[in-house]
């Protein structure tokens, strides 16, 4: 039957819950899904008014910032605006509580938008850098500037760099660049030290995150997806599937984590928390 917010109990839903009780570590890995339950469109997606006549793809390389700066920090600056006004939803709150339940969880997210710090959760590696971080296009200098978004959905000048001058890009991975090593390397070793894996919102088709459920299971973990369809993971990689959006059945498999933690079974009511989920 339903639980309080309306989310079917399943056997898969108990099961996963037990997993997450029982586990000493725990690895979240997020994908684009995640932050569409915030109103953040995928990456393909944020394209309205004169962005809607460009390929992202064409807008997010090094070889484009430096044909037109300007081209790409509007780009950039109307992406920024969007992330700004979105929030941090009942699945990212989530994930903060189940940290509280276990005595670890990292977070491995592909998203560059903050969502989860803002939420609350404490330990967050950021493989494709962070839309709000900025350095500089020539030698990467650390940029500490808060830099407003502008109210305009146009061609905007870049700022300098206070150290070299050079034109200020933001902090997130281009096509063409590697992943930071630090973060790649830390995310392996999240994966293989991790007892249970939970793959949240994403399509499996970007390496390298696309391989570390295989690492994590090979590495002897329970690998858990919730996703609103099958992905390229589901069966190759996937021990257990939680159809639904992040945003319900998060909240649903929280509440039968503390239902276990209380020593009442996976199905003993636990009360609705500060998210209202």
């Amino acid at each position: 039957m339903p639980d309080e917010a309306g989310t079917a109990a399943t056997p898969e839903l108990d099961a996963a819950a037990g997993h997450l009780q029982r586990a000493h570590s725990i690895l979240v890995t997020t994908g684009a899904g995640m932050s569409r339950e915030s109103g953040i469109p995928t990456f393909r997606g944020a394209r309205e008014g004169l962005w809607s006549r460009f390929d992202p793809t064409q807008l997010a390389t090094r070889d484009a910032f430096r044909e037109d700066p300007a081209r790409v920090w509007g780009w950039y600056n109307y992406r920024r605006g969007m992330v700004r006004a979105a929030q941090p939803h009942a699945g990212h709150r989530s994930l903060v509580r189940l940290e509280s339940l276990v005595p670890e969880l990292s977070i491995v997210t592909q998203n560059v938008d903050g969502l989860h710090q803002r939420a609350g959760s404490a330990d967050v590696v950021e493989l494709h850098g962070n839309i709000d971080r900025f350095k500089c296009f020539a030698r990467d200098h650390p940029v500490d500037l808060d830099i407003p978004v502008v109210e305009t959905t146009g061609l905007l000048d870049p700022p300098s760099c206070p150290e070299c001058g050079s034109p200020v890009r933001p902090d997130v991975v281009w096509y063409g660049e590697p992943l930071p090593a630090e973060s790649i390397g830390r995310a392996g070793d999240l994966a293989r030290g991790c007892d249970v894996m939970l793959v949240v919102g994403t399509s499996g088709i970007v390496y390298p995150a696309a391989g570390l459920p295989a690492l994590a299971r090979s590495a002897g973990a329970t690998v858990i997806e919730i996703n609103t369809t099958t992905s390229e993971l589901t069966a190759r990689a996937v021990d257990l599937f939680l159809q639904g959006t992040a945003g319900t059945v998060l909240p649903a498999l929280v509440r039968k984590v503390e239902g276990e933690a209380r020593g009442g079974g996976p199905d003993t009511p636990s009360g609705q928390g500060s998210d209202g989920a």
